[in-house]
């Protein structure tokens, strides 16, 4: 049986988007008055998503105000409307704020504009307030359209999805938004990072988060802060004297800059304001330090969204639909969250009543659980324990160079020296190791790392396998107990090769923990590594460019080639960033007839009036097909109808600062992987030797994982260095369907959140 949609965007207060569905399922989408970067992938995705199921769309301009009015505010979506939005800031279709709706006359009036389009599913991107609303707005429809004397006896289906930069809302690991306001502070704290070397000073930087510390949090270990100030643990009492000595004890070990980093909602534990001119006084009265405050204001709300913003939205709008299409008259208001690596739902006034518990604890001065409500964020980034025993723990970057691998190395040392080890670096690799460039790294070694980008330990591809006498000779020199490897496919190789050989060198049976770091995102075992974030976004900044570039030359076709070796990672999901109209990857194999199809796809879309296509291919994705030979057959068959440039973007894919993610990505998982081999030391520590401990900590999924690298053999393609699986295959039909391609989409990764065994739900 045909079904027909119908689908309408508005936006609302407090950051609201809703979108409706009927069964005719008609679609609404609203956003709020407080906007931020990404919101318009969202409202893409929705549209075309909603399109591609056969639905009619409409925006609803000026968030729930137009659902209020009407009129010319409700206008219909069509898929060439949201052309060319990814990039763009804020929120294309308006906001404003609207006193009326939340009264029950204004509800009564949207009601009535809904009913005359046959409108009953709304879906809602905004914080705590705005999805509140639209809850309430849904309980009261049945006595709304009684009111009305409607003859809809439709119910209304309601799914969230949260747009916030301060990431306050429970029952995500990250808001849309929040992201893309890292990037603006991170690219201030660089920027000022210089001027404070310069002069030696001491800056205060306040940050956006009325009531949520995690901007500040985050930006603190991605720029290696001194200090930082947040809501939810508000410092103990002599915290002032506490952290004067702190920054004393910075310049003496020769550092000429000291940052800190208040969230504009820090508090004491009296409940007293924390300010940033505070905060500057003490520094001066104590220390006598050239100290200077910068507030960031709004300037965190605006630019252009992050590759990983783009992307999340996306995965969340294509979701939303999904939930609305499976919504039925006992489902309950839902919210598409991020939980780990998969896109959820959850009970929408289950999250919301958990976020408006964090302010009620914090009211009451129970700190504690207000941290505990805010999520794992806070737990695992701010709670270091120290260890008894001390051992010695080398650190070594292997493969080729990935933004993010300074802040690892960063994070290892400080992390191994505050749980009691000593800590020791080697240059160059396994290459360094053999030949004893070996030294130990003390804390203020690594001051200033987290920023930089490439490898300032020097990481090599040499593999340990022809030099294991060498290295086994090292270990025993340098007493070395663990191994920390940080790298690509061949740092995972190396730890093999080592593994593999404890039975002949004893030297070997200690704790190695590898750590991904490789722009290709090829390393099994973890859905992400650090370096590939920064890489996504140099990738889809500079097709923004050469998007820009076609604005004043007509029908212009641009073939990107990307890295990843076999692996199409950068191209498949940086197409989606970016809004691609098709990518060739290796692991999607593609022929003569395809690229006929793409070529005929392009010259349709042309006529439309979008008169400027963008195509990603993988730099190994067909040994024939190369990027020469796809530009030229695009400039052959599309003559008349457009021409085609190509651009190699080469290593610069590998290089420049790293990204707030990879910095953040690799300040936790360094961490994490510094503890477990104090724990491994401390439990299992037997003659100078451990059980057989070698691993691989990443992402999976949902959580991060510690799996032994014999297990992962099985699951690689080692000729093409690529895992059998790869998570993300999955997002590569939605960039299709997103490009109005017709395919399926594989929805097995979708659906809500398991309760434990208790009924709750872990967030």
């Amino acid at each position: 049986m045909d079904c027909h949609f119908e689908f309408s965007l508005s936006l609302s207060l407090s950051l609201s988007l809703s979108l409706s569905l009927s069964l005719s399922l008609s679609l609404s989408l609203s956003l709020s008055l407080s906007h931020c970067a990404g919101m318009n992938a969202a409202v893409r995705a929705v549209v075309r998503m909603g399109i591609y199921v056969g639905a009619k769309v409409y925006f609803i301009h000026e968030g729930y105000q137009g659902m209020v009015d009407g009129g010319d505010n409700i206008e219909e979506a069509s898929w060439e409307s949201v052309s060319s939005m990814l990039q763009v800031g804020g929120t294309v279709i308006g906001s404003a704020r609207c006193k009326e709706f939340r009264s029950h006359e204004g509800r009564l009036k949207a009601a009535h504009q809904l009913v005359k389009r046959g409108i009953t599913n709304l879906c809602v991107i905004g914080g705590d307030g705005s999805l509140t609303g639209a809850n309430l707005f849904r309980e009261e429809w049945s006595g709304l359209l009684e009111e009305l004397a409607a003859q809809n006896n439709s119910e209304l289906h309601i799914v969230g999805m949260v747009g916030s930069i301060d990431n306050d809302f429970c029952g995500t690991d990250m808001t849309i938004g929040t992201d893309s306001a890292l990037h603006r502070i991170i690219e201030v704290v660089d920027a000022i990072m210089t001027t404070a070397q310069s002069h030696q000073r001491t800056f205060v930087l306040e940050v956006m988060g009325r009531h949520c510390g995690y901007l500040a949090l985050v930006s603190a270990l991605a720029c290696g802060a001194d200090w930082v100030l947040i809501p939810e643990m508000p410092p103990e009492d002599g915290w002032e004297e506490h952290m004067c000595q702190k920054l004393s004890e910075s310049r003496s070990r020769g550092s000429r800059l000291n940052i800190i980093i208040v969230a504009e909602g820090a508090i004491d534990r009296q409940g007293k304001a924390i300010t940033v001119d505070n905060v500057k006084d003490l520094v001066v009265s104590c220390l006598g330090f050239d100290t200077r405050v910068t507030i960031l204001g709004h300037v965190q709300r605006g630019g252009t969204p992050s590759a990983f913003d783009r992307i999340l939205a996306s995965r969340m709008g294509v979701e939303a639909v999904l939930a609305l299409l499976e919504a039925s008259d006992s489902t309950p208001a839902c919210v598409v969250s991020l939980c780990g690596n998969q896109a959820v739902r959850l009970p929408l006034m289950e999250c919301v009543q958990m976020t408006q518990d964090v302010q009620k604890s914090m009211d009451e001065k129970n700190f504690e659980e207000a941290v505990r409500l805010r999520g794992r964020y806070i737990i695992c980034l701010c709670v270091y324990r120290t260890f008894l025993c001390s051992f010695n723990v080398a650190v070594l970057n292997v493969g080729a160079p990935a933004a993010g691998m300074n802040a690892a190395v960063r994070s290892a040392v400080r992390v191994g020296i505050t749980e009691g080890h000593k800590m020791f670096a080697v240059n160059d690799g396994f290459e360094g190791f053999y030949k004893g460039q070996i030294k130990e790294i003390k804390w203020g070694d690594v001051a200033g790392w987290t920023g930089q980008g490439g490898s300032i330990l020097g990481t090599k591809r040499t593999l340990p396998a022809k030099h294991l006498d060498k290295i086994a000779e090292q270990i025993r020199i340098h007493n070395i107990n663990a191994l920390l490897v940080i790298g690509g496919f061949e740092a995972i190789l190396g730890v093999i090769e080592l593994s593999a050989t404890r039975e002949k060198y004893n030297e070997f049976c200690v704790p190695m923990v590898m750590v991904p770091a490789t722009v290709s995102n090829n390393i099994l075992g973890s859905d992400f590594s650090i370096g590939t974030d920064t890489a996504l976004n140099y990738i889809t900044d500079t097709c923004d460019r050469i998007k820009q570039s076609a604005s004043g030359t007509k029908r212009r076709v641009f073939i990107i080639e990307t890295m990843g070796g076999y692996c199409g990672y950068l191209a498949s999901v940086g197409g989606l960033a970016a809004g691609a109209d098709t990518v060739y990857i290796y692991e999607e194999p593609f022929n003569i007839r395809d690229l006929q199809s793409n070529v005929e796809h392009l010259t349709e879309k042309m006529k439309t009036g979008i008169q400027r296509g963008l195509v990603l291919r993988n730099e190994n994705s067909n040994e024939n097909f190369t990027t020469d030979f796809i530009c030229q057959l695009y400039s052959e068959e599309g003559k008349g109808v457009f021409d085609c440039r190509k651009n190699v973007l080469g290593h610069m894919q590998q290089g420049g600062a790293p990204s707030p993610f990879d910095r953040n990505f690799g300040t936790k998982i360094a961490a994490k992987a510094i503890q477990w081999i104090s724990r491994k030391l401390k439990e299992s520590y037997k003659d100078g030797t451990v059980d057989d401990t070698a691993c691989l900590l990443g992402m999976r999924r949902r959580t991060m994982a510690f799996q032994p690298v014999v297990q992962l053999k099985d699951e690689t393609d080692f000729a093409h260095r690529i895992p059998k699986e790869q998570w993300w295959l999955k997002l590569h039909p939605l960039m299709k369907i997103l490009a109005k391609y017709k395919t399926s989409y594989d929805v097995s990764d979708s659906g809500q959140l398991e309760p434990d065994r208790h009924g709750h739900l872990t967030v």
